[in-house]
């Protein structure tokens, strides 16, 4: 929205702004599948229920679980690979001052810890956050007048996708939890820019579980179908890797205050492509990218460069 408001010559100058100051607790906790019959989520839960039955769990933890056991049948994705998404994320946010938490993991500690639901774990799910994140968005002639050219980071493309029916049509939770969506606003940010993930460098992506980081992953065409596990075995995602995804330690570690997480990947990325990002600085990073999703449903990405 204040992209567009500043394309179409409505505005020079806007702030973004998010925050939320969340309840104690697990988000959705207490809920049965008869509390979401009119919610924008209802019709998600349903197709969980159908195929998993609806358990006594989180539901949120619910539908990313199961879609974590859909993907473990599947393709063979195992329980050391989807810990290792939250060894990493912990492992980045020890150099975040801003992150809510800043403890490294070992990976028998990050499956040892208590299951959520499985074969998730706690330090495999993002926390109940408060926060807040801010960004101003220009336009060409605002940058140049004020001076700010050699600080500006520009949007080189941004999409925006929703649920289709291709999210409910295979009764599976993989398609329900976004990976369909995520995909549409891939493609379409990449037409956009005119790049590819190809000439990405960094990434700030939607971890709210594990499961959600490997499927992103493959919605982003970082990888195939289904191989997403032995891309993060195979340190791809990390410093020294292919990409380096979630520096500032992702909502697992870094937190997800809801509505100021999208901002605050932004946020990270223009620290990143300033090279202002301290200890966690990806080294040489042109060229970020941003995916955020919620469900019920919508995904966004957002392609940054450096000027």
């Amino acid at each position: 929205m204040d992209r567009q408001v500043v394309a179409g010559g409505a505005a020079d100058c806007v702030l973004a702004l998010g925050f939320e100051q969340m309840a104690r607790g697990a988000l959705g906790a207490g809920k049965g599948a008869g509390d979401f019959a009119s919610s924008p989520v209802a019709r998600h839960y349903g197709v969980m229920a159908a195929r998993h039955g609806f358990a006594a769990s989180l539901p949120t933890a619910q539908i990313f679980g199961n879609a974590a056991r859909e993907h473990m049948d599947r393709y063979g994705t195992t329980a050391e690979q989807l810990a290792l998404v939250g060894v990493k994320n912990h492992r980045h946010s020890t150099a975040n001052p801003r992150a809510q938490f800043r403890e490294e993991y070992t990976l028998e500690q990050v499956l040892s810890a208590k299951t959520i639901h499985a074969p998730l774990t706690r330090l495999q799910c993002s926390p109940t956050s408060d926060g807040a994140a801010a960004v101003l968005v220009a336009g060409e002639r605002f940058v140049r007048t004020q001076g700010l050219t050699d600080r500006a980071v520009e949007i080189l493309g941004q999409a925006m996708a929703t649920d289709t029916e291709e999210s409910f049509a295979s009764g599976s939770c993989i398609d329900v939890v976004g990976r369909p969506m995520s995909r549409a606003a891939a493609q379409a940010a990449y037409r956009e820019s005119g790049l590819g993930i190809e000439d990405v460098d960094v990434i700030e992506l939607h971890d709210c579980f594990s499961i959600n980081e490997l499927l992103s992953y493959e919605a982003l065409g970082m990888c195939a179908e289904g191989e997403s596990g032995k891309l993060i075995a195979e340190g791809a995602t990390g410093y020294g890797g292919r990409w380096v995804v979630n520096p500032s330690g992702g909502l697992i570690s870094k937190g997800h205050p809801l509505g100021a997480t999208g901002l605050a990947q932004c946020a990270e990325l223009v620290w990143q492509l300033r090279g202002e990002a301290d200890g966690r600085q990806v080294a040489g990073a042109r060229v970020g990218l941003a995916h955020n999703i919620g469900l019920g449903g919508a995904a966004v990405v957002t392609l940054l460069r450096r000027l």
